[in-house]
């Protein structure tokens, strides 16, 4: 499961570094250090202009949308809430996402992402009533931020949606797709995003291609050691927290910052 992550890279930075033709974004882009469901979010992706005809080409558009694929047939935004993450092995077949996996994805750029790695216990003693009691305490849980080794942007892999609201407006939506965690990673994790490499881009995005093998072989879980995960600041827990501290290793036994329940 992906629930959180940090996109911090400047508007103009987006713009060159997608190639993008088209920069359909609405106000400012502003640097988010713990991005959370139902938030807006930047993403990159190929789509036809409203109103031209059919054989026009696409274009590579920045747009901004919310976090939580909304399918066309739902009846309000609620569902979105649980369609942040899609399954690599399955998104292809799902009612939910196998339109859009067609015809509709797209790319979110991220710095990295956060994680939660449950803590053990390391207070076992001889008193049997003292184990029972630690027994029924909630795990601790460490944040954790994964980002590429090399500090390139992480362009994890999505699927956008639009639904039409009661009110006649349309909403876009989107979802990240997600695989299994390398050996390296995980032990924090056993999902992370799916990270879409460069060279597979103009692919990824590209409206026309819809063999759906051909789309399913784009998807390549990262390599071993091509990761940093590092502790955080249990500040990242409360998404009202935001700032570039929140990705700023931990000090050792950091237990700053308010622990209330976030999503993991």
């Amino acid at each position: 499961m992906c629930g959180r992550y940090a996109t911090t890279r400047a508007r103009q930075e987006l713009l060159d570094e997608f190639q993008v033709q088209l920069d359909a974004v609405d106000g400012d882009i502003q640097a988010d250090y713990n991005v959370a469901p139902t938030k807006q979010v930047p993403v990159v992706l190929d789509r036809r202009p409203k109103d031209e005809p059919d054989e026009a080409p696409a274009v590579r558009q920045l747009r901004t949308v919310r976090w939580g694929l909304v399918p066309s047939w739902a009846k309000d935004l609620s569902i979105g809430s649980r369609m942040i993450n899609a399954r690599a092995e399955t998104v292809h077949e799902k009612p939910s996402y196998r339109r859009a996996f067609a015809r509709r994805r797209c790319l979110l750029p991220a710095d990295g992402y956060f994680e939660w790695y449950t803590l053990q216990d390391q207070g076992d003693g001889p008193d049997p009533a003292e184990g029972e009691k630690k027994a029924k305490k909630k795990p601790q849980k460490q944040p954790y931020f994964i980002r590429p080794q090399d500090g390139a942007v992480m362009a994890m892999a999505g699927l956008y949606e639009l639904w039409k609201s009661p009110e006649d407006e349309w909403v876009w939506t989107c979802t990240v797709i997600t695989t299994d965690a390398p050996d390296d990673l995980g032990r924090i994790h056993d999902r992370m995003p799916m990270v879409v490499e460069p060279d597979r881009w103009d692919a990824w995005l590209d409206p026309a291609l819809t063999d759906t093998e051909q789309v399913r072989g784009l998807l390549v879980p990262a390599m071993a050691g091509t990761m940093d995960a590092y502790p955080v600041s249990k500040a990242v827990n409360n998404v009202r927290n935001n700032g570039p501290e929140l990705i700023e290793p931990a000090s050792s036994g950091d237990g700053s910052g308010d622990n209330s329940e976030g999503l993991f």
